[in-house]
């Protein structure tokens, strides 16, 4: 008799850099945003009915992995509720590379600077708002004040570093200022998206699911790890293409074709982002581990409590907490 699979969890070991990269290479694969909504409500009744064992008969392994890829990369994982295309995993990739290109090719003129920028906060912000904890306490006037300072502070690094690299005469310099722009973005966005864990705490589990308190060490720790992610996913496109650009241009052929510079660049960052996004997923666990020493020495708040939680009974030395 063939083994069942667990549709609620990963295909792959999720405890390795190569089973989380494989899990999030499977979600964010562009082809599913091609598939019809008709197709991914069948692929969710499938794993629902498959989950109940009441799947129809002669169904394969494979349509059932399949139906998982489609319903994990479009349906809201709290929810279950379908999500707007351009907030899905799926999207991320032709998403990316259209905005990221055009913030490295149309980087000359303030302008040009202001509405890329623009454009690619909205479309993060997009994105945060769809995949949202759906028990996260996080109001729309945060989240406005999150987008509104990510978007000021994109616009202040990109136009300030503009003026100050306006006097050399190194033109690479300008390029790299997207980059710059962007990651300070993701340094104040996401950890104004997730002010209340900061404030707050995360909640901590122990290994049989049990809440044992909430930490503000272990938000802190994932949140930098979200950025850190979010930062190195864009890095090497935003790092690498302007010199490969920077080389182009100088080849007489490409430079008296400017109309192949924009799609150029475009397919420059798919490239990277097909490598990237699933690379930038997988580098820290979903699932995180803090453990009891670490929060007796640097988070004593948390650790009092864990202490008259269990009272007399043994301290857990791990304790599990989800970093997103």
């Amino acid at each position: 008799m063939t083994e069942r699979i667990d549709v609620d969890a990963p295909l792959w070991d999720q405890s390795t850099f190569y089973g989380r990269f494989r899990h999030f290479a499977w979600m964010s694969n562009p082809m599913n945003g091609l598939v019809s909504s008709t197709k991914l409500e069948e692929a969710k009744t499938l794993v629902v009915a498959y989950k109940e064992g009441k799947e129809p008969d002669g169904t394969t392994p494979q349509q059932v992995t399949k139906a998982m890829q489609l319903y994990k990369s479009a349906f809201h994982p709290d929810t279950g509720e379908l999500q707007n295309i351009f907030g899905r995993m799926s999207f991320q990739l032709p998403g990316g590379m259209l905005i990221t290109g055009a913030m490295l090719q149309f980087y000359k003129t303030v302008p040009a600077v202001v509405f890329w920028q623009w454009f690619n906060q909205s479309f993060n912000a997009l994105v945060n708002y769809t995949n949202r904890n759906a028990n996260s306490t996080t109001t729309t006037t945060e989240l406005g004040i999150a987008y509104s300072s990510a978007t000021f502070s994109a616009l202040g690094t990109a136009i300030g570093l503009r003026k100050l690299c306006e006097k050399s005469t190194n033109t690479l310099i300008q390029r790299f200022v997207p980059f710059a722009a962007v990651a300070a973005a993701n340094c104040v966005n996401i950890p104004l998206m997730r002010q209340n864990e900061i404030l707050n705490g995360i909640t901590l589990y122990d290994s049989e699911g049990n809440k044992a308190t909430s930490s503000k060490l272990a938000a802190k720790i994932g949140i930098t790890q979200v950025v850190t992610s979010r930062v190195t996913m864009a890095a090497p496109g935003m790092l690498v293409l302007p010199i490969i650009m920077q080389k182009m241009e100088a080849k007489p052929w490409f430079k008296s074709r400017p109309s192949l510079h924009a799609p150029f660049q475009v397919m420059g960052v798919g490239c990277f982002l097909l490598v990237m996004v699933p690379f930038a997923c997988a580098l820290f666990p979903q699932t995180a581990q803090i453990t009891a020493e670490t929060l007796r020495s640097q988070d004593p708040e948390a650790y009092e409590d864990i202490v008259k939680r269990y009272n007399n009974n043994q301290i857990p030395s791990v304790f599990y907490y989800n970093k997103e």
